[in-house]
């Protein structure tokens, strides 16, 4: 795992996007991992921009996002469906029949699960997986006490990620009690992983994520596993990290970062 702290956080998003596009430039047949939020709007935005203003091409990528809530129709302004749609998918030149959401309507939500774990597989698995971090410590919604080597299934939510959430739904009454979400053990297996926390409020969560014990409640730990991870942070969210200085001086100084100084 790789920590790199950025001094805000549109530099930090900034950082994330001029990855993703490198590594889409470098495999036009990209297999991207996707999340949403309020974080990844800036990172989006970003994609939009270098797609108008440096011909960033999306038409050969293929995407899976991480979760959808279940009952959501896909045209309701809170799915994720909608949110990629509307931050990313309809401002690009990417191929709808590309993009892949679990479908939270499907009258068999097992049998969807078994789906969409098939179609990652039959594109080869995900080659760089974007990731949020919850203040419950989850990537995508694998909530407290989430197996390690958990598949895409349907999880409950825990009332700090309703909490969470309410205010895009208008109150925590109308929030989904549900969601589809792929498990810790799909997540970790892509061939790299891209953590982005911004804001204070994530500073705790962080700090148990990369510095402490790998467990199964702060799903986000399990991170620490991957061989290829990389948790980018504004100052803000990297504040309670212990090994600040060893992480600016990697990204300073390791070749490997050079050409995104």
């Amino acid at each position: 795992m790789e920590v790199i702290i950025q001094p805000n956080k549109e530099a930090a998003a900034s950082l994330v996007a001029r990855i993703i596009a490198n590594d889409l430039r470098a495999n036009p047949q990209l297999v991207l991992g996707l999340a949403t939020g309020k974080t990844m709007e800036r990172v989006y935005r970003q994609l939009v921009r270098m797609h108008h203003e440096e011909k960033l091409d999306f038409s050969r990528c293929a995407t899976f996002n991480l979760d959808e809530y279940v009952g959501l129709s896909p045209n309701r302004p809170n799915s994720y469906r909608h949110y990629m749609d509307c931050h990313l998918f309809s401002q690009v030149n990417i191929e709808r029949r590309n993009t892949h959401l679990p479908d939270g309507l499907a009258a068999d939500l097992s049998a969807e699960c078994q789906r969409y774990e098939a179609l990652i597989q039959k594109a080869g698995g995900i080659d760089l997986q974007l990731l949020g971090i919850g203040k419950a410590g989850h990537i995508g919604f694998n909530e407290p006490l989430s197996a390690l080597r958990s598949r895409t299934r349907v999880k409950a939510l825990t009332p700090t990620t309703i909490k969470q959430n309410a205010p895009m739904f208008g109150g925590e009454d109308k929030v989904p009690r549900r969601a589809i979400t792929m498990g810790v053990g799909t997540i970790i297996e892509a061939r790299r992983c891209i953590l982005l926390a911004t804001g204070d409020s994530k500073a705790e969560v962080i700090a148990q994520a990369v510095e402490g014990p790998i467990t199964s409640m702060i799903s986000a730990s399990a991170l620490q596993l991957h061989a290829r991870c990389t948790v980018i942070v504004d100052e803000e969210a990297g504040a309670k990290l212990k090994e600040q200085e060893y992480y600016r001086w990697i990204f300073d100084n390791e070749p490997e970062w050079e050409s995104y100084r």
